[in-house]
């Protein structure tokens, strides 16, 4: 498995046989400015690759012979969408996980509660969702998850474990939070695009297409889109013999501390 850690060990031994062979023959420089680039390519893949566990291991399926599968959505709470995303699930008998971010509960408090009080698991998204979130040193990035965690808390008396990192970006200072933090990092191996697509029946054409058994379905709760289909999108599910359970219960974790 490609790991950040035996990627720097290979790395390193090839940049060290390089400067050994260039004693007794010439080794161009471009070949280190090759070697630069492949480990930067390599870098970055396990960077923006969620489902590579590259830096860390993230939870982005279930190994399952049952036909289950988990719902997630991500951003919220939000004024718009989210409440009528959860009547949507209630009326549908369907539970999910909402990785919600900590500076847009503020003025959607009750959105939080409903979304505990009817069932779906609160996971953390960490507290800002900067920009700049991957560029933060691991200290500032505990921080502000646990800053995420304490509001969580003070609302519903629950402390998420589940972490989603914001736009699925790992790295090396992530990790460290991550491990400080006792959190455990979730991903998806079916992404959406819900932000982007914005035609209804294209969105419910490429979530259906991901459909198999042990998937983790990311969907934002600040879409419209998402909401328009997400009752079609069920009864496709269900209809196709599967069964929509909740995250924490399909992959067997423990969903607050």
């Amino acid at each position: 498995m490609l790991t950040f850690r035996n990627t720097n060990i290979f790395f390193a031994a090839l940049i060290g046989v390089s400067i050994i062979l260039n004693f007794s023959i010439h080794v161009p420089i471009f070949v280190y400015v090759i070697i630069i680039l492949i480990y930067s390519l390599i870098l970055f893949y396990g960077s923006y690759y969620i489902q590579a566990g590259f830096y860390i291991k993230s939870i982005c399926s279930a190994q399952k012979s049952l036909k289950q599968i988990a719902i997630s959505f991500d951003d919220g709470p939000a004024k718009n969408y989210t409440a009528e995303i959860l009547d949507v699930l209630n009326q549908n008998n369907v539970q999910a996980t909402f990785f919600c971010i900590g500076d847009r509960i503020a003025g959607n408090e009750e959105i939080l509660k409903k979304i505990n009080d009817e069932g779906h698991i609160i996971g953390n998204h960490s507290f800002t969702h900067h920009f700049w979130f991957d560029l933060f040193s691991s200290k500032k990035m505990l921080n502000d998850m646990q800053l995420m965690n304490s509001v969580v808390n003070e609302i519903t008396g629950l402390t998420p474990k589940l972490f989603r990192p914001p736009y699925g970006v790992t790295n090396p200072n992530l990790k460290k939070a991550i491990i400080k933090g006792k959190y455990i990092s979730v991903g998806w191996n079916v992404r959406s695009m819900d932000t982007v697509i914005k035609d209804e029946s294209k969105l419910l054409l490429k979530v259906k297409a991901g459909i198999k058994s042990g998937a983790i379905i990311l969907f934002h709760d600040t879409s419209k889109t998402t909401l328009n289909i997400l009752p079609e999108f069920i009864k496709y599910v269900k209809a196709s013999g599967y069964e929509i359970i909740r995250l924490d219960k399909m992959c067997n974790l423990q969903a607050y501390e």
